[in-house]
């Protein structure tokens, strides 16, 4: 018998959140970093400790947004998000991106 729509989702969401791990893979996120910190034409030089703080910081703001976003969705009676409810949170939140 087949599980219910949406059961293993359910499933991975609670394993992520019970998680500590990064959920962004390390060296895509340092690529990504250095090629935008060294766009502005000044060669700069990281320490490690720098890169997992920069990491942290960034999964944190991501979670946080996609629960603003979860939110207003949920708010217009939807279950499934939209770029109108990233809009929305990013407006709500005051964030100029």
């Amino acid at each position: 018998m087949k599980a219910p729509n949406g059961t293993l989702a359910l499933r991975e969401i609670r394993q992520m959140q019970a998680s500590t791990e990064q959920l962004i893979r390390k060296l895509p996120f340092q690529r990504l970093v250095r090629e935008i910190a060294n766009g502005h034409g000044v060669a700069l030089r990281f320490k490690p400790d720098a890169f997992a703080a920069i990491q942290e910081a960034s999964e944190t703001y991501l979670i946080h947004l996609f629960e603003d976003i979860q939110i207003a969705a949920l708010h217009a009676k939807r279950v499934t998000i939209m770029d109108r409810d990233l809009a929305l949170a990013l407006r709500l939140r005051g964030d100029n991106f």
